[in-house]
């Protein structure tokens, strides 16, 4: 990128986090470029603040206890928002990513934000470190494409069996609905949530899942 992100203070009922973002029409030019010398680089959907990851935060700030005391991952955090929230009352918190240009933004926010108990890393769900644990997994809006539904659900499930709790938030995507109801058999609670964003009114599915015993 050119040019740094900006820093933004955004604004939520009852808390503010600063984020540092990178602007969306450079981050696309940048993309197209890329794509016209022939490379192939992925998607930069991690540069942008979406709905689930706003809904996620909020609902981290209204139930602290979720991730109170606890180590929390944040698996494909784009920006990190709920990480970065995460971690005012979190034991210690993983934001990471598998571009090294969003794991270089979340860096910059997690520096700004002065909280000791952030890292942040490269690391792509489809090849992370077997030995891998956590108290808690938050993953928003990852369940976008059809084609990564099984790998998604075999990453879900093998943090599950290691007893960890995990905090999901989607979308009301009709083409996701068979992924999500594969879930629910270790859904303990299910919330709705809507989510004012560029002047629409956006649904948002919050899914905690737990292994039961």
């Amino acid at each position: 990128m050119a040019a740094p992100p900006e820093l933004q203070h955004i604004e939520r009922p009852g808390y503010s986090i600063d984020l540092f973002i990178p602007d969306a029409a450079e981050v696309q030019q940048t993309y197209l470029l890329q794509k016209e010398a022939g490379e192939k680089p992925h998607f930069p959907y991690w540069a942008k603040l979406w709905p689930a990851a706003i809904a996620m935060s909020d609902y981290i700030h209204q139930h602290p206890e979720t991730v109170q005391n606890k180590t929390v991952l944040e698996l494909a955090a784009g920006l990190g928002m709920p990480g970065l929230l995460a971690a005012r009352y979190a034991k210690s918190v993983c934001c990471s990513d598998y571009l090294q240009p969003a794991v270089d933004v979340m860096a910059a926010s997690a520096a700004h934000s002065g909280l000791s108990n952030i890292s942040c890393a490269l690391l792509d769900w489809n090849n992370l470190p077997p030995a891998i644990e956590t108290d808690v997994l938050l993953m928003s809006d990852v369940n976008y494409d059809t084609a990564e539904f099984d790998q998604l659900y075999k990453v879900l499930l093998s943090f599950l069996t290691r007893g960890t709790s995990i905090l999901l938030t989607t979308p009301q995507r009709l083409m996701a609905k068979p992924f999500i109801e594969s879930l629910l058999p270790f859904c303990t609670q299910q919330t709705e949530m809507v989510v004012d964003y560029q002047e629409q009114q956006i649904a948002i599915s919050i899914l905690q899942l737990q292994q039961f015993r």
